[in-house]
């Protein structure tokens, strides 16, 4: 399945909303992403198409290079979008194996560029007659990567398309822009962990939260209503893969087509700040049916009840800046929230009314042992944020 317009764009977007200064001089390609009928990852759209480049930094704070013997070039290694790539990513990965035969797992994202690139740069290719090619622009999505000192990566070279491999420092790197900013990073810095987690909605406008289990000391976040992710483990090859192997062991859930959503960054042990690659993607299903190995249960919440759960900030801005950004998820929500609150429902009291208050609690109990609870709103006057039976004046 070819990388989609969506994910593209989102890309895109992040990049620029770091480099703001740069929307202008990437025009052409805003303008091939809002053409809707261009398939801008495929090699056979010459108004110009994606192609993506793996920039890999050694120990010694050097960048790898190879002779392109098409264009007798040193460049970065990288070329076109395939449609087995899940991501953009993806891309710059096989095209670091293909072309010098280091695998994708002997590198790892550079903190806080795992699913941003770290350059985007457009170019004009020439035409290629033998090959049918007229001349073409290239937008060229570089993404950062680093080789640890400890790896063992041989490199062996694709000798149909690359004649020579280079190891330069970042002040000889050949794109001005990519070199302005690798001066800028401190290349010498072992990159940090990283987690991906998972922002799944439904058409109704619904997101799907995993509620964690409580145990203080033992987890992050213990009791909280969460998004469904984990941290990388060294067979992920990119922070996609992350989420996808996360998704599958904790819940048993694949979704067709995930999009970066976005980075945000949490605090964890030793108040280390920890990047999160966020994902987000669509899914109908529901929940119980899904095979639960973490936590205590998933359940579909609408953005306006997130209020009532015990849940941080940081997740219902997530929320609500998507549904800001995707107007048809807004007005299911809106087409939801149309019924008016029990407490408008309620008929007044008539005048001189006394109040008792009568509590009815029921208890609910299964063949096996199990009982059912509630989890009380966090502002209730009686045991918030505590899971109790179930009650009623």
């Amino acid at each position: 399945m070819p990388l989609s317009h969506d994910h593209i764009r989102t890309t895109v977007e992040t990049y620029l909303a770091r480099h703001p200064y740069e929307r202008e001089k990437l025009g052409p390609l805003l303008e091939a992403l809002n053409r809707t009928g261009d398939a801008i990852a495929s090699r056979s759209t010459f108004t110009g198409h994606v192609t993506c480049g793996a920039i890999v930094v050694d120990q010694f704070g050097r960048v790898l290079h190879v002779l392109h013997l098409a264009s007798g070039k040193v460049l970065a290694p990288g070329g076109h979008a395939e449609p087995s790539d899940e991501c953009l990513a993806a891309t710059a990965l096989r095209e670091l194996h293909e072309e010098t035969g280091i695998p994708p797992h002997a590198v790892t994202p550079w903190p806080g560029y795992e699913t941003v690139p770290l350059d985007i740069d457009m170019h004009d290719m020439d035409a290629r007659p033998g090959k049918g090619e007229p001349g073409h622009p290239h937008f060229d999505l570089r993404f950062l990567f680093h080789l640890p000192g400890t790896t063992d990566a041989p490199v062996v070279l694709q000798e149909e398309e690359v004649g020579g491999v280079e190891w330069r420092p970042v002040d000889k790197v050949t794109s001005p822009s990519l070199r302005e900013k690798l001066l800028k990073l401190p290349l010498q810095a072992e990159p940090e962990s990283a987690n991906a987690s998972a922002l799944i909605y439904n058409d109704r406008g619904e997101y799907l939260l995993h509620l964690r289990d409580y145990f203080p000391g033992r987890i992050w976040e213990p009791g909280v209503w969460s998004l469904l992710g984990g941290g990388r483990e060294p067979q992920d090859a990119t922070l996609e893969h992350t989420v996808r192997r996360e998704l599958a062991e904790e819940a048993g859930l694949d979704i067709a087509d995930l999009t970066p959503f976005g980075i945000e960054y949490a605090s964890g042990d030793a108040d280390a700040t920890v990047p999160i690659a966020i994902y987000a993607g669509r899914w109908n299903g529901d929940p119980r049916d899904l095979r639960l190995t973490e936590g205590v249960m998933l359940a579909w919440f609408a953005p306006d009840d997130l209020h009532r759960l015990r849940i941080s900030d940081t997740t219902s801005d997530l929320v609500r800046r998507h549904v800001a950004s995707h107007p048809a998820l807004a007005s299911n929500t809106a087409s939801r929230s149309g019924v008016a609150p029990r407490e408008d429902r309620r008929p007044a009291s008539p005048h001189g009314t006394v109040l008792n208050v009568i509590g009815v609690h029921l208890y609910l109990e299964r063949p096996d042992g199990t009982v059912l609870l509630g989890l009380r709103h966090p502002d209730s006057e009686f045991a918030p944020s505590t899971w109790h039976a179930l009650a009623v004046h």
